[in-house]
């Protein structure tokens, strides 16, 4: 007969595997979804205003090699993004353990946007972000519609 040690360690592997690939899977979908096409910001809240039309005929492309650019006419800003596992979270958001990172540098408007977001729905033509500040900081709110 087996030791109830050794059994919840087999447990542990067989459903910690799991979590780890499912995880694993939406990440992926999370990043073709993103570089599937061009998207523009539909909404963008941040703490305590409406800030969404500071990014007024932009166009956001997720670009594979996680370069990020927004392209306005002839004007164009390059970040960088990616996703990420971050499953030291955990509620009931069904991409709770994925982050979606945004870094821009400049300009400053678009600094606002350089955060590890939560994914809270995703689809093929629209993302919802949401980032919580910590030490009593407020919650930011972003949607990517894609064009």
């Amino acid at each position: 007969m087996m030791n109830a040690k050794y059994v919840f360690v087999i447990l542990l592997l067989v459903f910690g595997g799991c979590d780890d690939d499912n995880t694993k899977s939406k990440a992926e979908d999370v990043k073709q979804t993103a570089t599937s096409g061009i998207w523009r910001i539909t909404y963008f809240f941040d703490t305590d205003k409406d800030e969404t039309d500071n990014f007024d005929g932009y166009t956001f492309e997720f670009k594979s090699g996680n370069t990020l650019t927004a392209t306005k006419a002839s004007v164009s800003h390059t970040g960088v993004w990616s996703v990420t596992d971050d499953s030291g979270t955990d509620d009931s958001i069904d991409y709770a353990d994925i982050d979606f990172n945004i870094l821009f540098t400049t300009p400053p408007d678009f600094e606002e946007l350089s955060e590890d977001w939560e994914i809270v729905s995703i689809n093929d033509t629209k993302i919802e972000l949401r980032h919580v500040s910590g030490g009593g900081g407020g919650t930011d709110l972003l949607t990517f519609q894609k064009v």
